[in-house]
């Protein structure tokens, strides 16, 4: 066996062992910042690198991240279109009480639509390189090697997205 047929066999356990280990933080994480916790980015994470074990053999080392990235954004994007589905056919919708000021809760569900509005409005790159940012607190070096992107794009994309939250929502201020 040539050491070029070595490399191209992902089957090995070695390898395959050193791709996870390579890509199952950033494939988390990257699932985990664009779609959120309520779409077990953990459990997609995971399903991607059972489906690039099930296709080793079609799948290079080279394309190995491309392949799991790809697998489990498709794997969330399909989550997202099953819980419209089920939303659609919900008829009741569960009763929530609190003790806080009705005026309160306002202000506050007004704030959340207006920053979902605003985050809306915000380009996938942005809305990715800013919550990357602004709410894991990653630096911008590491976002740019997460996205495969040079450092000045990472700033641009947060300081355009931090511009765009600013002139929709009221008040916005990030530390």
């Amino acid at each position: 066996m040539s050491t070029q047929d070595l490399h191209n066999d992902i089957c090995k356990e070695s390898i395959f062992s050193s791709i996870y280990q390579k890509h199952s933080k950033d494939l988390h994480d990257f699932l985990y910042y664009k779609f959120g916790e309520q779409f077990n980015p953990n459990d997609k994470a995971q399903d991607a690198f059972v489906k690039l074990w099930e296709n080793c053999k079609k799948v290079t080392p080279a394309k190995a991240r491309s392949f799991l990235f790809t697998v489990a954004n498709n794997m969330v994007l399909n989550d997202i279109k099953h819980q419209k589905v089920v939303l659609r056919y919900r008829k009741d919708s569960p009763k929530s009480y609190t003790n806080e000021n009705p005026e309160f809760l306002m202000e506050k569900e007004q704030y959340l639509q207006s920053y979902q509005k605003a985050l809306g409005k915000l380009s996938e790159e942005q809305r990715v390189a800013f919550t990357m940012s602004k709410i894991e607190g990653k630096k911008q070096q590491e976002i740019a090697d997460m996205l495969g992107v040079t450092k000045k794009v990472v700033e641009y994309r947060i300081y355009s997205a931090f511009n765009i939250l600013k002139e929709e929502i009221k008040g916005f201020k990030i530390k």
